[in-house]
Formats: structure tokens, C-alpha cells, sequence
């Protein structure tokens, strides 16, 4: 970590501050770039480098776009970052999130526009995070060195979720309070509308013993399918089953006996390699049950687990698609570089490119699915924004996803960007930025909604993209 920390006071430089708050990146909305502006001129551009590395694009934009910060406002919201880190107060910090209690009149037009051509019983959330410590007897686990200890980063990466979820860090439990939150936003929402509540499994060595030194976060079966139980008229649940556990094919037979809709993966942080003979056996399984697995691809910063980077890789999705699964790729893999294993020198191209590649194969038709959460996070590309909007063929399977938490960080996606980028029109980016301080729900959805083609009057994504039940409902069988 660059910088050096000062005696006793607690107090380090604004290098230091800044390397601990950007290595959060996605999940904390605080990467260096990320947190407080879009990459401007190229000597900023060299400053957010070297404090602590972003998902370059290969596309910028202009250095006076609305949204884009010189050197001197990136500066201050250092500072800003540095008070939050030191304090108790989230709140001092630039990604805080406003947390506005019920929605102002002028909110439900652009939620009318939002849910225009859409049957609110077919708008399920395919990609919704479920949190807590454990504190209500969940089973719900964080690392400690999220809550304790000298490590900055983890400390900042749970205290930016929390403050995403609008739960503070007094609450009596954070994991009542996480998802009483996520409750009341969903009252906004139309009758039928639904949120597929993940569970997140543990990481696990290669023999399948459970790895606790790597599971940053776990979040059980049990507590997924309570929930979704408890809230039937909101919530469905996503089963997170380690295919390398002994037990894990007749875990997966359960978990479909009782309700879960699909299964989740995160490779690189839970240890999963999808060539694995395990991983094929789950997946004819899977294919057998006809249960869909959504499977994180593209960089992940979140959760860093396992660190198995390489095995975020979209094209290890193949072998699974081979074997009948069908898979839903997390995110469109739109962030960071894999190796092109189709290729002897196995170069390193944009993620998005190889999941674009399985996408065009015809065999993987009816199979091969993404889901647009997090897409149009200014860490992406602006060329990726526009190629999952315009490439209408694909939009038939891809599905709506928040990643919610992640739509309460205000810094995470910037209006005035998607406007520069040609995506979104001027008049939209105030309704848009008031309805996040309400509900990030809403936002998200609204966002999505009024993304058009080279900004015009063209709709950017049909309506088939979120309607995304349809994609779920075998499991119902």
C-alpha cells in the first residue's frame, strides 16, 4: 500500500487513503476512478493510475463531460474518502448514500415510463445480493478482517456495502436491517415484481473442504430460502452449492425440492474451476433438473475469496454449456482481460470479447444467456454499453439484474456519463439522479429503461430483456 501512516493519531496520507479505498473497486464503488469521476485528460488519467489501478477503458471520455472531475475535485474527494475510513461516520464519504425515505411526486412519472409495456409479474430481479454477519442466527458469515484488524481495505469494502444498503453501523442487526431495507424499496414496485435472493457459498480447497481463511463472505442456502419463505410475494431464492463438496450433487436435488429458481457461482472467489470433472458432473445435474447456474464472469473485485482470477474466464463456461447447462453469465463478463484460449498464445483481450464470441455460437443457443447487472458501472467501457444496447438479436436472452446492493453507491454510475456516451438524453439525468436518492431500486430499472440508441428516440433495450421470469419458471415445475 503506498503512503505511510503518521504516530499515533490515526492519521495517513491521501495516497495511502486513496490505495486502500480504490482497491474496494467495485463492490465499495470506490476505486480511485470509479468513486469520484469518470477517466478525464490523460494526465489525470496517469494521477488514478498510480493511486491504486482502475478497469481501464478502451474508449475515454472528453475530459469536460458532465461527470468527469479534474485533478483538484479528485483531490478533495480523497480527502473526503481519508476522513471516512478514520471516522465512524460513512456518511463523510464521497460514494455516501442518501438513504431519502418515500419517493416525491415528481419520481412516480419516471416510474410509470419505467414500467410502460411491462407486466410487473414478469419483472424478476435475476441478480440480488443477501448480506448480513449472522447476528439473527442466519448463518451469514464475514471474514474478520472485514470488522477488525489494520487491513483498510477490508474494513472500507464493509462499511461502503453497508452504507450502499442504507444499514448503519449501529443497527441492532445488520442482518434484519439489510433486508428490512430491501423490503421497503420493493414496495415501490408494482404487485408480481420479484428478487431472486442469492446465497453465496464458502470457498473450498481442491479436495472440497470448506477453505474459511478464503470466504470472504457466505451467506447459506438456509438463510436465502427463509427469507424468500418469509417474503413469498417478493422474494424468490438462488441456491450457491460448491460443486466440490462431497455432498454436492444431492445439496443441489434439495435445494431444488425447496424452491430455489437457479444456482450461483463466483469462480475465482470460491475456487471453482469449470473444466473440473466435479463441475461437469454438476452440470449434467443441473441441465437434468433443468436448473439455470449464473456464473460470475469478467473481473471480479468484490469478493476477492480465492483470488482464482483465472478462473473468472468466460470461455471455461463452454464445457458446461456442452453438457446441456443452461448458463446465465454474470454481468455480460463486461469488466477486465482474460486469456483467449482459443488461440496457442492464449493473448489477453476484454472478457466482454469472449463472452460476446459464445454468444454468436449458434450451438449455444437457447443455452447461453447474461445478465446486464452492473453494465453500465462508469468502470466499463463505453464501447460495451453500446454493443450490448444495439445488438438486438442477443436481447432475447439477456436479463434485468441490479446486483443490488450496488445501485445505492451513487459514485458507481454516473447519469451525465451514459449521456456523453450517447446513451441516455440530457433530460433524463435529473429525474434519474433524484430517483436513486429514493430508491436505488427503481433507479436501476428506470435507468435501464430509458437507455436509447445514439441517444435518440429509439428504445435501447426491448422489453423482452425484463421479462425475465420466463427464464426461471421450470424450476416451478
Amino acid at each position: 500500500m503506498a503512503g505511510q501512516g503518521r504516530g499515533r493519531t490515526g492519521t495517513v496520507s491521501a495516497v495511502s487513503a486513496v490505495s486502500a479505498v480504490s482497491a474496494v473497486s467495485a463492490v465499495s464503488a470506490v476505486d480511485a476512478v470509479d468513486a469520484v469521476g469518470a477517466v478525464g485528460a490523460e494526465e489525470d488519467a496517469g494521477v488514478y493510475r498510480r493511486l491504486g489501478g482502475f478497469a481501464q477503458t478502451s474508449e475515454s471520455v472528453p475530459a469536460d463531460a458532465p461527470g468527469v472531475l479534474g485533478r483538484r475535485g479528485f483531490l478533495c474527494c480523497l480527502g473526503a474518502a481519508a476522513l471516512a475510513l478514520f471516522t465512524d461516520d460513512a456518511r463523510a464519504a464521497p460514494w455516501s448514500t442518501e438513504c431519502r425515505p418515500a419517493l416525491p411526486p415528481a419520481a412516480n412519472e419516471v416510474l410509470q415510463r419505467a414500467l410502460l409495456g411491462l407486466a410487473p409479474e414478469d419483472l424478476w430481479d435475476a441478480h440480488c445480493h443477501l448480506l448480513g454477519n449472522g447476528d439473527s442466527g442466519s448463518g451469514c458469515y464475514l471474514h474478520p478482517s472485514l470488522t477488525s484488524g489494520i487491513n483498510l481495505i477490508e474494513r472500507a469494502r464493509k462499511r461502503v456495502i453497508l452504507d450502499a444498503s442504507c444499514v448503519g453501523a449501529d443497527a441492532s442487526s445488520i442482518d434484519r436491517a439489510y433486508v428490512e431495507r430491501l423490503r421497503a424499496l420493493t414496495d415501490a414496485f408494482p404487485g408480481g415484481a420479484r428478487w431472486l435472493l442469492f446465497a453465496f457459498e464458502q470457498a473450498h480447497g481442491d479436495a472440497g473442504a470448506v477453505d474459511r481463511e478464503h470466504t470472504t463472505v457466505h451467506v447459506p442456502d438456509s438463510y436465502a430460502r427463509s427469507v424468500a419463505a418469509a417474503h413469498p410475494e417478493r422474494f424468490e431464492w438462488v441456491a450457491s452449492i460448491h460443486p466440490y463438496r462431497p455432498d454436492a450433487l444431492a445439496a443441489l436435488r434439495s435445494a431444488r425440492e425447496h424452491g430455489a429458481v437457479a444456482v450461483k457461482w463466483l469462480p475465482s472467489s470460491m475456487n471453482i474451476d469449470p473444466r473440473e470433472p466435479r463441475c461437469l458432473a454438476f452440470a449434467d445435474a443441473m441441465a437434468r433438473l433443468d436448473l439455470p447456474l449464473i456464473i460470475h464472469c469478467g473481473e471480479e473485485k468484490a469478493v476477492p475469496g480465492a483470488r482464482r482470477e483465472e478462473l473468472v474466464n468466460p470461455l471455461l463456461v463452454r464445457p458446461l454449456l456442452e453438457r446441456g447447462a443452461r448458463v446465465i453469465v454474470a454481468h455480460c463478463a463486461s469488466l477486465g482481460h482474460a486469456a483467449d484460449l482459443d488461440k496457442p498464445s492464449a493473448p489477453l483481450v476484454p472478457s466482454f470479447d469472449l463472452f460476446a464470441r459464445l454468444m454468436e455460437e449458434r450451438a449455444f443457443e437457447g443455452r447461453l444467456y447474461g445478465d446486464i447487472s452492473a453494465v453500465f458501472q462508469r468502470n466499463r467501457d463505453p464501447a460495451v454499453w453500446r454493443a450490448i444496447v444495439e445488438r438486438r438479436h442477443w436481447h432475447g436472452r439477456l436479463l434485468q439484474g441490479s446486483d443490488y446492493p450496488l445501485p445505492g453507491l451513487k459514485w458507481l454510475t454516473s447519469v451525465p456519463r451514459l449521456h456523453a456516451a450517447g446513451l441516455l438524453a440530457e433530460a433524463d439525468i435529473g429525474p434519474l439522479e433524484e430517483l436513486r436518492e429514493h430508491n436505488p431500486l427503481l433507479f436501476d430499472l428506470a435507468l435501464k429503461r430509458r437507455l436509447r440508441v445514439g441517444g435518440g428516440s429509439v428504445a435501447g433495450f426491448s422489453a423482452e430483456v425484463f421479462a425475465t421470469r420466463r427464464h426461471f419458471m421450470a424450476a416451478r415445475a
